[in-house]
């Protein structure tokens, strides 16, 4: 690593255009799920999340760590999904002071419906872009930074 704390013209170049597509696509895909599916992206992550589970269901805590929001985000969250019919909570059989965040079959519906277009969307502006040859390397290189942020996760950060 460099003694010089500031981003050389190529890391400043490469850095900014992965902010700007990281933001750009991030967008393109949101709006697309909620003009066409009104879902928002916390929506859709969740749907997944729950109907990727065997048993289309989970703990709230686990969601959470899943998804790495906090408690209150994911609180709050939950009960306007369970507003819209997308999910349920119902005692967990194993454990009754807790409850199960439970896919509905008005959230299956919704993340089955959702589901292909957001692939084809996903493939359109990004495998697409990125191309075949380069779809290695980007997992290389993102696989390389999460190891580097586990490393960093219990370490405070500096000031």
């Amino acid at each position: 690593m460099s003694d010089d704390p500031w981003l050389n013209e190529t890391e400043q170049r490469a850095w900014r255009s992965f902010l700007a597509m990281q933001r750009q696509l991030s967008t393109h895909l949101y709006r697309h799920l909620q003009r066409e599916f009104g879902l928002s992206s916390s929506d859709y992550e969740i749907l997944v999340i729950l109907s990727e589970s065997p048993t289309g269901r989970m703990r709230a805590f686990e969601l959470g760590e899943v998804t790495d929001w906090e408690k209150s985000r994911m609180s709050h969250h939950l009960t306007r999904m369970a507003q819209r019919g997308l999910v349920r909570r119902e005692p967990c059989p194993d454990d009754t002071r807790y409850a199960d965040i439970v896919l509905t079959d008005e959230g299956r519906n919704a993340i089955t419906e959702a589901a292909p277009s957001h692939a084809a969307n996903v493939r359109a502006w990004f495998i697409e872009a990125v191309g075949p040859e380069r779809l290695d390397t980007l997992q290389d290189a993102a696989d390389a930074v999460l190891t580097t942020l586990a490393k960093h996760s219990d370490k405070p950060t500096p000031t």
